[in-house]
C-alpha cells in the first residue's frame, strides 16, 4: 500500500515537471505572436504617419525590425526550451531518485515488517511455550499434591487400621487374661473348696474313728484314722499317722470325700 501512494506522488511529480516544461514553450509563443502583431500594427501605422518617406527605407526598416524581434524570439525559445529540457532531466532524476528512495523504503519497510513479524512469531511461540510449560508444571504439581494428599490418607487410614487391630488384640489379650484369671481363680477357689471338703471330709472320718486322738486304740487298729498297725510299719507318730492314712484313703476312694461317702454308707472305710 505504501509502494502504491508513493509511486503515485512520483508520477504527480513527474507531471508537474512536464508541466513545467510545457507551460513556458506556450507562454514564449504566445509572447512571439503578440510581439508580432504589435510590430505589425507599428509598422501600418507609421506607413500610415509616414506615406511620404521612401518605401524601400521603411520596408528595409520594417524587416530589420522583424529580423531583430524573429532573433530574440528564436534566443528566448531556444533558452526556454533548454531551461525546460534540464528542468524536465533535473525532474526526471530526482524522480527516479525519490522512486529508488521509496522502494529502498519499502524494501527496508518490508524487511522490517518481516523481522518484527517474525520476532513477534517468535515471541509468542516461546511465550505459548512457557505457557505450556507453567500449565505442565501446575498440573504436575497438582497431582504430586494429590498422590500425597493420598499417600497421607491411605497411612492415616493403615495407621488407624493398624491402632484398631492393636487395640483389638490388647482387648482380646486382656479378656484372655481376665478368664484366665477368672479360671485361674475358680480354679483355686475350687480347690480351696476341695480342699476344705477334704479337710472338712477328714476330720469328720477322725471324729467317727478315735474322736481324734492319736493315741486310741481298737484291737489291731491304732491312732487317729484306726488303721492297722502293720500300715504304720512301726512308726506310731502322728506325722507318719497322717501321710499313711491319706495314702490309704486316696489309694483305696480317690478322696477323703469318697472315703466318707463310703463310710456313710457302710459306717467303716
Amino acid at each position: 500500500m505504501m509502494f502504491k501512494h508513493n509511486f503515485k506522488k512520483v508520477l504527480s511529480a513527474t507531471a508537474f515537471a512536464v508541466a513545467l516544461v510545457v507551460a513556458p514553450a506556450a507562454n514564449v509563443s504566445a509572447a512571439t505572436n503578440d510581439a508580432s502583431s504589435t510590430q505589425q500594427s507599428a509598422t501600418a501605422t507609421s506607413q500610415d504617419q509616414q506615406a511620404s518617406q521612401d518605401q524601400a527605407a521603411s520596408q528595409s526598416s520594417a524587416a530589420n525590425q522583424s529580423s531583430a524581434t524573429a532573433a530574440s524570439a528564436s534566443s528566448s525559445t531556444s533558452t526556454s526550451s533548454a531551461t525546460s529540457t534540464s528542468m524536465v532531466k533535473k525532474t526526471t532524476k530526482k524522480a527516479k531518485k525519490t522512486t529508488k528512495k521509496s522502494k529502498k523504503k519499502t524494501s527496508k519497510k518490508k524487511a522490517v515488517k518481516k523481522v518484527a513479524k517474525k520476532t513477534t512469531k517468535k515471541r509468542a511461540t516461546k511465550k505459548a511455550a512457557e505457557a505450556a510449560a507453567k500449565k505442565a508444571a501446575a498440573v504436575k504439581k497438582a497431582a504430586a499434591k494429590k498422590a500425597a494428599a493420598a499417600k497421607k490418607a491411605a497411612a492415616k487410614k493403615a495407621a488407624a487400621k493398624a491402632a484398631a487391630k492393636k487395640k483389638a488384640a490388647a482387648k482380646k489379650k486382656a479378656a484372655a487374661k481376665k478368664k484366665a484369671a477368672a479360671k485361674k481363680k475358680a480354679a483355686a477357689k475350687k480347690k480351696a473348696a476341695k480342699k476344705s471338703a477334704e479337710k472338712a471330709a477328714k476330720y469328720w472320718i477322725a471324729m467317727r474313728e478315735s474322736s481324734g486322738y492319736y493315741t486310741a486304740r481298737n484291737g489291731s487298729c491304732y491312732g487317729r484314722y484306726q488303721l492297722l498297725i502293720s500300715y504304720l510299719g512301726g512308726d506310731l507318730s502322728k506325722k507318719n499317722q497322717e501321710r499313711t492314712a491319706d495314702r490309704y484313703v486316696y489309694g483305696r476312694y480317690g478322696s477323703w470325700v469318697n472315703a466318707k461317702r463310703f463310710w456313710l454308707a457302710h459306717n467303716w472305710y
